[in-house]
């Protein structure tokens, strides 16, 4: 119960890492907020989560959308009265090489997985300063931190949840909230579903740990670094990927 009394919102936690995220952190014992741009999935996972015994809520959210952010954090404050950890998970991928990647492939990627960390920050660090306390976690990439072909938009958005956290851990620091990042690498998530096994393997062979992470495992590190016991780790860029590329 770590994370008792708390008020989590947690961006695209309708599936995949997200989802994990908010079962892990109700668990916990924080009210989450389930927010994804498929509001029906996001009732499923608020069911799933009050059937386990725990506090939620399910609100639809468009990340890129200035007034959809604004909502979420606005509804939150409205049914906890706080918002106490915002988790941007967000995102899609579009994947080309540079030399076909389309003008649309670009702009989609950047806006749904940065330019939705910006809007989502500036919303949630508002309440989050009138109270003296918060919690930033930013979802970045191994390919964030290390490139990855064919990911020219990806590889950048995710740099730049790196440098976006680095900068708000600056300017949030003296206000009582502390702004991370996670670095997860190869996954066993949907979007890994989608990769031919031939690849995976590759992926795989070349993590020293022998197998790729788990979602559970993510979760885990967004439940530290949202607790009391990370209250001095901010701007710190948190590599969970089995060892890849070290």
């Amino acid at each position: 119960m770590r994370l008792k009394d708390k008020v989590a919102v947690v961006t695209g936690s309708a599936r995949g890492l997200g989802k994990s995220m908010v079962l892990r952190m109700a668990a916990e014992g924080a009210a989450v907020v389930v927010s994804d741009i498929n509001y029906d999935a996001c009732v499923a996972v608020k069911s799933e989560i009050e059937q386990a015994g725990g506090v939620a809520a399910a609100i639809k959210c468009d990340v890129t959308k200035r007034e959809e952010v604004e909502f979420l954090i606005q509804e939150t404050v409205k049914l906890f009265s706080k918002v106490d950890i915002m988790v941007n998970n967000a995102g899609i991928t579009r994947d080309a090489q540079m030399i076909k990647m389309t003008d649309e492939q670009w702009d989609l990627v950047l806006a749904t997985n940065l330019k939705s960390m910006f809007l989502c920050c500036q919303a949630a660090s508002k309440p989050m300063i009138e109270q003296g306390w918060g919690r930033i976690i930013n979802i970045s990439s191994i390919a964030g931190v290390e490139g990855n072909f064919g990911q020219a938009n990806y590889s950048a958005a995710k740099a730049g949840a790196i440098g976006l956290t680095k900068t708000l851990c600056k300017e949030l620091g003296k206000k009582g909230i502390t702004v991370n990042v996670i670095a997860p690498g190869f996954m066993l998530t949907e979007m890994a579903e989608a990769i031919p096994k031939k690849i995976t393997d590759a992926m795989i062979a070349r993590i020293p740990v022998g197998r790729a992470g788990q979602p559970a495992e993510i979760a885990s590190a967004v439940v530290f670094l949202a607790s009391d016991e990370a209250a001095f780790i901010t701007g710190q860029v948190l590599n969970v990927n089995g060892g890849m590329y070290v």
